[in-house]
């Protein structure tokens, strides 16, 4: 299969953003998507916008049995599951110093255990059908690390580890990691440290608008079976890092 026409997509973290955009590129190019977040009412709201051809439930990605129960629910919607898209993550940057160590574990558990859950909930049937794509949304921060950034950057590393280790093993399975630069969404603004709060505003006077990276989306799971986009850098042409 060729193009996106009829393929039944998921998209994680699909309430703003990366995910909403993923979700308008993909429904406009004819997929079949199943969307979760857990902002339920922005969900609900999208998917009576763009019509039928797209469905949602709420999803935390940190709760493993809650993911296999949303790739329950879309599978039963949608007669078959060919590509999951893990985009939900969180970025709240801050120095080492700063100790905030439940933020550490949030990004843990979103950025990494997010993405582990969602493969766990989709591997056995890519394996049984011997056909399926996951793709992961890392950031630049999978290849460079920043002052405030140590885990996040750890997290988006771990999240490019998972990436090439699912398509080495795999002949049938494709895997694609998109690494996004600066993009204006809401991610950091839960940031709770007030210098870096600043900084990142800084950062976000060279950005890419969220349908840039919805298109590198579209990009890669359109492509013919035979072709594994494995990862995509996609950063603002006057950016710095």
């Amino acid at each position: 299969m060729t193009g996106v026409k009829d393929k039944a997509v998921l998209i994680t973290g699909a309430s703003s953003g990366i995910g909403e955009a993923a979700v308008r590129e993909l429904a406009k190019a004819g997929a079949r998507l199943f969307i979760g977040a857990r902002r339920g009412d922005r969900l609900q709201a999208l998917a009576q916008e763009l019509g039928s051809n797209v469905a949602w439930r709420e999803l935390d990605v940190t709760d493993a049995a809650n993911f296999g129960a949303f790739v329950d629910a879309a599978e039963q919607k949608l007669g078959r599951i060919d590509a999951l898209v893990n985009n939900a993550g969180v970025m709240p940057l801050s120095p080492l110093a700063a100790l905030k160590r439940d933020e550490w574990k949030k990004m843990i558990d979103v950025n990494i255990h997010g993405v582990l859950n969602g493969i766990a909930a989709v591997l056995p049937r890519f394996v049984a059908q011997r056909s399926g794509h996951i793709v992961n949304v890392a950031s630049i921060g999978a290849h460079l690390v920043v002052p405030t950034g140590a885990v996040y950057c750890a997290t988006k590393y771990a999240v490019w580890a998972i990436t090439e280790g699912l398509r080495q093993e795999h002949d049938d399975i494709r895997a694609t990691i998109i690494s996004p630069g600066v993009v204006e969404t809401e991610l950091g603004n839960d940031i709770s440290d007030a210098q870096t709060a600043a900084a990142l505003q800084g950062w976000r006077k060279k950005s890419l608008t969220p349908d840039a990276i919805g298109r590198a989306i579209l990009y890669a799971l359109e492509q013919p079976e035979g072709v594994d986009v494995n990862e995509v850098i996609v950063r603002p042409t006057a950016a710095g890092m």
